[in-house]
């Protein structure tokens, strides 16, 4: 992936979001809450009698997979929790 910034600068931010533990419901929803399951900029737009698709661009985000991944976690940690009870 292209980027901006050199990688030294990304590593250890995506590093440390790959460490994040969830270990608190109230903490797992607010992130469940803050990160969205999906591009939020990704548009169908009609205009004109035409139709203008605008792409999701989360992916130029360096920090994509690693917050997926946080929310992922979140996710399952609330899950964890709900089969317990």
């Amino acid at each position: 992936m292209v980027t901006f910034f050199p990688d030294r600068l990304l590593h250890p931010i995506q590093r440390q979001l790959d460490e994040i533990g969830i270990n608190n419901p109230k903490i797992a929803r607010l992130i469940c809450s803050l990160i969205p399951d999906r591009c939020p900029f990704e548009r169908r737009i009609y205009l004109f009698g035409r139709i203008y698709d605008i792409p999701p661009l989360c992916k130029l985000n360096p920090f994509y997979r690693q917050l997926m991944g946080l929310r992922l976690r979140a996710i399952d940690y609330l899950a964890e929790i709900e089969e317990q009870q």
